[in-house]
């Protein structure tokens, strides 16, 4: 069995200490959360929580099977088994010398990202795109030399219909 990445999105009631319950069910059952997004859903009282883990599709429906033993859990989806939409926002804080900023500022272009800060020393890059692209973008920025960087997880809807 191969183990892949899934994208599992999670409705829940909006309630204090739904995600600790949700994150703690992980973690005793020896599953990694890769990442974890929740905000506010379409419907009022509920939040969506989209949640990507690693595993075989065993491993996944155990998953889906523990969280629908949680009370306040209303609906589990495998994104990842459905086309789909997936996005990620990162900051990244890069050292850039003013002769820099130029190249540094052309990489961001080539990646649709943009400067959003300016110090004397360093700039600030915001991007959005799937994982991949975020990671590619970063591996192109570490010879300016990283020094700080906050990415906000994955978060993804069906395409279309589905």
């Amino acid at each position: 069995m191969t183990t892949t990445k899934h994208a599992i999105a999670v409705s829940v009631n909006d309630q204090p200490g739904v995600l600790q319950r949700v994150s703690g069910l992980f973690g005793r059952r020896g599953f990694n959360i890769e990442s974890i997004t929740v905000g506010q859903s379409e419907e009022e009282g509920l939040s969506r929580m989209v949640i990507v883990t690693e595993g075989d599709d065993q491993t996944l429906e155990q998953i889906e099977k523990q969280l629908y033993k949680l009370i306040d859990v209303i609906k589990v989806v495998n994104l990842s088994s459905k086309p789909m939409v997936s996005r990620e926002l990162a900051l990244i804080k890069v050292k850039a010398e003013p002769a820099e900023r130029p190249e540094i500022k052309s990489l961001a272009d080539t990646f649709r990202a943009s400067v959003v800060d300016i110090g004397t020393k360093n700039m600030m890059i915001q991007v959005v795109g799937d994982t991949e692209k975020i990671n590619a973008m970063l591996e192109l920025l570490k010879p300016y030399g990283i020094q700080e960087l906050s990415r906000t997880g994955v978060t993804a809807m069906t395409r279309g219909n589905a």
